[in-house]
């Protein structure tokens, strides 16, 4: 079956820099080899993600910010961009290793609008008048890249997830996410 190529931003971190990242020493990477065996594997993966312009009041301020949230189920970390990716930000990419939206639109505004809500009591909650958010979802999708690391020995095998934009791995969160994916 051919799929479609998907617009995404070019990623941060090369495969080299994931396999380093991955096998680097230190203590999360030792915990993983100890604990659930050597790195066999690597593979890129991306994430469709949806754009909302939120805008909210704290004290007399108007803010206006453009957030990302994930369109499988939401359960990532929201990203915040200053402004839409312009195309030329974007490369294409033809991958079997993409994730597929199955959020409903009023499942991710509900999501959207109590993360931004956390995203912004941390910024000043005495100074929010009243929890009301404007949330308007921009045009299209963009997939997010990301590494998996796969561990393992024995048979059983885990997953480590780097997200290739904030070069950073990330947590047991998103592995889970990942890992529930791969075995769907």
């Amino acid at each position: 079956m051919d799929m479609p190529a998907i617009r995404t931003l070019k990623p941060n971190v090369t495969q080299r820099e994931a396999v380093r990242a991955f096998s680097a020493p230190g203590f999360s990477a030792l915990y993983w080899r100890l604990r659930i065996g050597p790195l066999q594997k690597i593979a890129d993966a991306y994430v469709p993600f949806w754009l909302y312009r939120v805008r909210y009041q704290l004290g007399r301020t108007p803010h206006a910010r453009l957030f990302a949230l994930d369109a499988v189920d939401g359960s990532l970390d929201l990203f915040e961009w200053p402004r839409i990716p312009k195309h030329r930000e974007l490369i294409s990419v033809d991958s079997r290793n993409r994730m597929l939206p199955s959020l409903t639109g009023e499942r991710a505004e509900e999501i959207l609008r109590e993360k931004v809500l956390r995203v912004v009591f941390q910024q000043g909650f005495f100074k929010l008048r009243e929890a009301r958010l404007d949330i308007a979802r921009e045009q299209g999708e963009v997939y997010l890249p990301y590494w998996l690391g796969f561990y393992g020995r024995n048979g059983l095998v885990r997953c480590r997830v780097m997200d290739a934009l904030r070069r950073r791995v990330e947590g047991a969160k998103a592995s889970a996410f990942f890992e529930q994916w791969l075995v769907a």
